[in-house]
């Protein structure tokens, strides 16, 4: 029998005494810190309906195809029942007695299928990353129909509370947009929590500053940190877009290159980010040599020069994954079970997917909401074992919103888990797990040979003394690292596109500067003056978002 932890053995007993004995409701909510084992503990509860003859079928809904892959792995581990990978064109569940994991999004296309299914027999429906349903969205309704009948529901959430202020399927809200689920029908276990019970690690914040000076036309420039707006004389505030474009977050994410326009500038914004990044994951192999790095980059654009840059710092290339490449979900689980140092993402490894080797985030996503937020830091603050003495470390810019919320996770925390630990002064061979002198070649007991790096020091340019290179001040002498960062005025207005009045997303624009030129040659080699009418409407930026339209459906 699985050795279960004691929240979940909490949770178990709860859920059961709710649905089963006092039958108050047929919903039971979890909600637990990302990484502290909700999954286990939804086998286990499921398991015990099973075992005890209240329900015939589980079928579960999780967010990605990655997630899918491991419910079915955790389901077969806890209950010894096998489960099955369910799609949007699968038909006649009702007459099998398999239990599945299908998607959120594949739901709405099953709905019928389902709401037989439910119909037929006893249906514990597991819903993971509840925040997907809102009620009024087509993935909360699909699944309110599909479910409708469901005997018993376990609702799973990190982040109960949508950042849009929507209601979830089957939750009841406050009017501040808390949930308002009875105590007796809820087990919650927060961040702060499950670092003290060590179910997570605790996680350090750096927040990467600089100073962007934007160059404008007749020699003048602009100043922007994050927490200094660009001041704008009366003369370029008319300028369409111009304030709007020196913002510092969207600046940071715009990338840099040499003078070539094709060479990643390794001294630049994200090349000094993920140099800092680059250290923190050499230092933290020191206890963890597995461990990995994750960025989670804005744009497939940002994503493929993100790893480029990691590609020249390291001399290895990092494991790139995004919509536009094929097996990105294989490309992922490799990843999970090699010792890569790098893998990036584009809202690919976000949310669910367990990495538990992931140590070190480099933060740069589209998405700026504290749903988002916390999410990604599940991705890294997952424990291995009892021996596990590592911490995670976020790496993000110095940006109000991302600062706001550091704050509030820092401080669920208590305050002994917040305080920086001191560099590690030993390292663990990754063949025997022998503590080792930091400096050793070689292990003393297994004779395995370090790899060795350089180590990465900044020179202080007024006292000349060796620095971290994740300084942001002279050990020595104070003297303030905050780097300028110059950028062109056409580099920072490029953010996107205001066409016919469509405001489109840059990550959009890219896409569709890639495609257009295709989608134009086929439509006029078609000769159909329907879809030659619809192309000399629609402009070229316009077809990214098509596309995400027709692939959402």
């Amino acid at each position: 029998m699985i050795n279960l932890r004691q929240w979940q053995k909490e949770a178990l007993t709860k859920a059961i005494n709710w649905l089963v004995k006092e039958k108050e409701s047929k919903h039971f909510l979890i909600n637990a810190a990302p990484g502290a084992g909700k999954t286990i503990a939804a086998c286990a509860i499921a398991k015990q309906l099973i075992d005890s003859g209240e329900i015939d079928r589980v079928v579960v809904i999780a967010p990605r195809t990655e997630v899918v892959s491991q419910w079915a792995e955790d389901f077969k581990f806890t209950t010894q029942r096998f489960m099955g990978k369910v799609t949007g064109r699968d038909e006649g569940l009702d007459s099998t007695h398999m239990d599945f994991c299908v998607t959120w999004a594949a739901v709405k296309s099953m709905a019928r299928s389902m709401e037989s299914l439910c119909l037929a027999q006893r249906v514990l429906v597991i819903c993971d990353e509840h925040h997907h349903a809102a009620v009024q969205a087509a993935w909360g309704a699909g699944a309110g129909s599909a479910f409708a009948f469901a005997k018993y529901s376990l609702i799973l959430t990190g982040t109960p509370i949508r950042s849009d202020g929507e209601d979830s399927l089957w939750l009841a809200y406050d009017d501040s947009g808390a949930i308002q689920q009875p105590e007796a029908g809820s087990y919650t276990l927060t961040y702060g929590e499950a670092v003290d019970l060590e179910y997570c690690r605790p996680v350090t914040f750096h927040r990467h500053d600089g100073i962007f000076n934007v160059d404008l036309e007749d020699g003048e420039s602009v100043n922007v940190s994050g927490d200094r707006p660009a001041n704008l004389e009366a003369g370029l505030k008319r300028i369409p877009g111009l304030q709007a474009a020196l913002n510092f977050y969207r600046l940071s994410c715009t990338p840099q290159y040499k003078k070539d326009g094709l060479t990643p500038l390794l001294d630049g914004y994200q090349g000094t980010m993920l140099q800092c990044a680059s250290e923190k994951l050499d230092e933290l192999r020191m206890r963890m040599p597995n461990a990995g790095g994750l960025v989670i980059a804005p744009n497939i654009q940002m994503a493929e020069y993100m790893a480029e840059v990691l590609g020249l710092i390291e001399n290895e290339k990092p494991v790139l994954v995004h919509s536009e490449l094929p097996n990105a979900d294989s490309k992922i689980k490799a990843f999970r079970n090699s010792s890569q140092r790098w893998l990036v993402s584009v809202a690919m490894v976000s949310e669910g997917v367990d990495i538990r080797r992931l140590r070190v985030l480099a933060y740069l996503p589209n998405a700026t909401t504290e749903l988002a937020f916390r999410q990604a830091i599940g991705r890294v603050v997952r424990s291995t074992s009892p021996e596990d003495d590592t911490r995670a470390y976020v790496l993000m810019p110095s940006f109000e919103t991302f600062d706001m919320y550091a704050t509030r996770v820092e401080n669920e925390m208590s305050p002994g888990k917040r305080k920086h630990p001191a560099a590690p002064t030993t390292k663990k061979c990754p063949i025997c797990s022998e503590e080792c002198e930091k400096g050793a070649l070689f292990c003393h007991f297994c004779e395995h040979e370090f790899h060795t790096t350089n180590p990465r020091i900044k020179t202080c340019s007024s006292c000349g003394n060796a620095n971290s290179l994740s300084a942001s001040e002279c050990h020595a002498c104070g003297q303030s690292f905050v780097t300028a960062f110059t950028i062109s005025l056409e580099e920072a207005m490029r953010d996107g596109a205001i066409v016919r009045g469509m405001s489109i997303d840059e990550a959009d624009v890219l896409i569709s500067e890639s495609i257009a030129p295709g989608i134009r040659r086929k439509v006029l080699s078609s000769n159909d003056q329907a879809l030659v009418k619809l192309l000399r409407t629609l402009p070229d930026e316009s077809w990214g978002v098509l596309k995400n339209i027709m692939n959402a459906t």
